[in-house]
C-alpha cells in the first residue's frame, strides 16, 4: 500500500471514530472501547482486501465476512454504510432505537452481514464451516473473522482453531483484536493469552503479529496471509483500547461498555480532530 493509500485510508477511520461516536451518543449505548481498538482492521479489510460490494453482496463467489466480537457492531456499521451497503445518516438517526434494524449486535437481515453475532466464541467455527464449504465447491472466496481476545476464552474458540489446522484451511483469515482488556478488566488477569502466537503455530496455523491500529501494518499483514495457501492464517492485532480517543479512554476497561457524557465526547471528539487533521498534514 503507497504512503498516499494509508493516509487516506488512516483519515478514513477517524472519520468512522466520528460516526460510532455519534451513534453511541445519541442511542445512549455501544461498545465504544472496542469500537475503537478494531477501527483500522474493518477499514483494511472493507477498502483493500475484501471481495465484498453491494453489488456482489449475492454473489456465491464473494468474500465472506464474520464479526465475531459482534459487541463492536458499532465500528461494523459505519464501515459498511460509508461501503454503501446502507445510508450513513439513518445509521446514526436510528441506531439502537425502537424499531429499528440497526440494533446492537450484527442483524443478518441487514445487507452485507452474514451472521447474527456476539455470542462469542462462534464466530470461528462458523468461519471454518464456510471456508469447508468453499473449498468443497471450487469457490474463490476467502473467509475472514475478527475476535476479541477476551472471547478466546472460549472452547468454541480452539476447537476452531484445532480443525482449521487439520483441515489446511489455506482460504480463512482470524484477526484477534489484542487490545489486553475486556468488559472485567485484563485478559490476563482474566484468562492469559501470553502465548497466543505459539498455542496457534501449535494448532498448524500461519500466525502475523501486528500493529492493529497501523493502517500500513495491517495492510500487509493481510497481504501476507493471501500468500499462504497451505494453513490457515491468525492475526495477532495489537491495538489499544478506546485507540484515538485520548486520556480519556485509551486502554481504559471501563469504556469496553461506556456511553460519554458531554464533557468526554467533547474531548474525544476533539483528540480525533487533532490526530486527523496531524494525518492529513503529514
Amino acid at each position: 500500500m503507497d504512503n498516499q493509500r494509508a493516509k487516506e485510508l488512516t483519515k478514513k477511520a477517524y472519520d468512522l471514530r466520528k460516526v460510532v461516536l455519534e451513534m453511541i451518543k445519541k442511542s445512549g449505548g455501544g461498545h465504544i472501547g472496542g469500537d475503537f481498538s478494531v477501527m483500522e482492521t474493518l477499514v483494511v479489510l472493507y477498502n483493500d482486501v475484501l471481495n465484498i460490494s453491494p453489488e456482489n453482496k449475492d454473489d456465491p463467489n464473494r468474500d465472506y465476512f464474520i464479526m465475531s466480537k459482534g459487541h463492536s457492531v458499532e465500528s461494523y456499521y459505519a464501515v459498511l454504510a460509508d461501503r454503501g451497503f446502507f445510508d450513513t445518516e439513518e445509521l446514526i438517526n436510528t441506531f439502537s432505537q425502537f424499531g429499528s434494524k440497526f440494533i446492537g449486535h450484527p442483524n443478518n437481515e441487514i445487507d452485507g452481514i452474514e451472521m447474527n453475532s456476539g455470542s462469542l466464541g462462534h464466530g470461528l467455527p462458523v468461519s471454518v464451516g464456510m471456508a469447508l464449504a468453499c473449498r468443497m465447491d471450487n469457490r474463490p472466496s476467502r473467509v475472514y473473522t475478527v475476535m476479541g481476545d477476551g472471547e478466546l476464552a472460549e472452547g468454541s474458540v480452539w476447537e476452531g482453531l484445532m480443525a482449521a489446522g487439520h483441515y489446511k484451511l489455506g482460504n480463512l483469515c482470524a484477526v484477534v483484536d489484542r487490545n489486553h482488556l475486556q468488559i472485567s478488566g485484563t485478559t490476563e488477569n482474566v484468562m492469559t493469552h501470553q502465548n497466543l502466537h505459539e498455542q496457534a503455530e501449535s494448532f498448524g496455523w500461519n500466525v502475523i503479529e501486528a500493529n492493529g491500529n497501523s493502517i500500513e501494518e495491517m495492510a500487509d499483514a493481510f497481504d501476507a496471509a493471501k500468500k499462504v495457501t497451505d494453513k490457515p492464517t491468525l492475526i495477532i492485532a495489537n491495538t489499544i483500547k478506546g485507540y484515538g480517543g485520548g486520556d480519556v479512554m485509551e486502554n481504559k476497561a471501563s469504556w469496553h461498555h461506556h456511553v460519554p457524557d458531554e464533557e468526554e465526547y467533547n474531548e474525544i471528539l476533539d483528540t480525533i480532530n487533532h490526530r486527523e487533521e496531524a494525518v492529513i498534514n503529514e
